[in-house]
């Protein structure tokens, strides 16, 4: 299970230095794609597999599917690990995630996200107001 939070710092050149907790879950290569909420969503490649699988049983008939498919689809990379533990982030997706020098790392299970430190911080002060409230809603998964 992928969890924690840490932070780093991005290079000139748009690489920056994978935590070496995630780098054991990840393995030497996996995908970066555009996340949910200003972030990028990073997947080993096994559970990138299944996420394809989940994405073509989606119905090419609908509108937000087809939307959807295509904006997760579209700027996924696939990553490897240099020898100093790094990765490039191309710049589209360090675009889509506001990334200019401080990132967050967070592990959310089954992926790491990558958030700019900035964004981040907003992000997270916005949901602490809500914290309780969003708990309560959750009441009906069990948790």
């Amino acid at each position: 299970m992928l969890m924690g939070q840490y932070e780093h710092t991005i290079d000139s050149k748009g690489r920056v230095i994978i935590p070496a907790k995630f780098r054991e879950e990840l393995g030497e290569k996996f995908v970066l794609t555009k996340g949910l909420d200003n972030c990028l969503f990073v997947y080993s490649l096994d559970e990138w597999k299944n996420i394809e699988e989940k994405l073509k049983t989606l119905p090419l008939t609908k509108k937000d599917a087809r939307a959807f498919t295509r904006f997760f689809l579209a700027g996924a990379v696939e990553c490897e690990v240099d020898k100093q533990g790094r990765i490039l982030i191309p710049s589209h997706l360090r675009e889509h995630a506001k990334i200019e020098k401080d990132v967050i790392f967070i592990g959310v299970s089954t992926r790491v996200e990558i958030w700019s430190k900035e964004v981040w911080e907003e992000y997270s002060k916005s949901t602490d107001v809500s914290f309780e409230e969003i708990a309560e809603h959750l009441d009906n998964f069990n948790i």
